[in-house]
């Protein structure tokens, strides 16, 4: 029997190592991965820990890079909170990571940088009410604070 739980705990290491080859993954994301393949909780813990232990997985290098990539694509803070929940880093700590790498001024400024991108696009509306309502609605489903929108709109106005 302990031989066929240590076959099941290489072959499941493998599949880890195989996923994590890809990307960065969190321990949720990687724990849900081996549960879809079948393995057992018990060495679905065991493997983490090993992965862990040889620093292949760490949630905060993680959580670091998710933003970056999304703050990227253009996304204010809270999409990208959202987003991070999703991969199952949530809680302070990510939080934190979050405050840390996006002051009110980056969101500001990425904001601004997204409108520029696509101001041609908001600029077909002449009405101008219409217009801030366009931009308006587009970043806050980009998930900008309603603080960053403001002072863009009032900074093109």
């Amino acid at each position: 029997m302990q031989n066929n739980s240590n076959e099941s705990y290489r072959k499941a290491l493998n599949t880890a190592l195989r996923i994590l080859t890809r990307r960065d993954h969190s321990k949720h994301e990687l724990s849900q991965k081996l549960k879809a393949r079948g393995y057992a909780g018990e060495i679905i813990d065991k493997v983490i820990l090993e992965c862990e232990r040889f620093d292949y997985i760490d949630d905060e290098r993680t959580t670091q890079v998710f933003i970056r990539q999304l703050q990227r694509k253009g996304y204010g803070r809270k999409r990208i909170q959202f987003e991070l929940n999703s991969k199952g880093l949530h809680g302070e700590h990510a939080q934190t990571v979050l405050s840390k790498s996006i002051s009110d001024a980056d969101e500001c400024l990425s904001a601004e940088k997204i409108y520029q991108k696509l101001a041609r696009r908001f600029d077909r509306e002449k009405d101008a009410i219409k217009r801030k309502d366009k931009i308006y609605r587009f970043l806050y489903g980009r998930g900008f604070s309603k603080a960053a929108i403001s002072e863009l709109i009032n900074k093109i106005s």
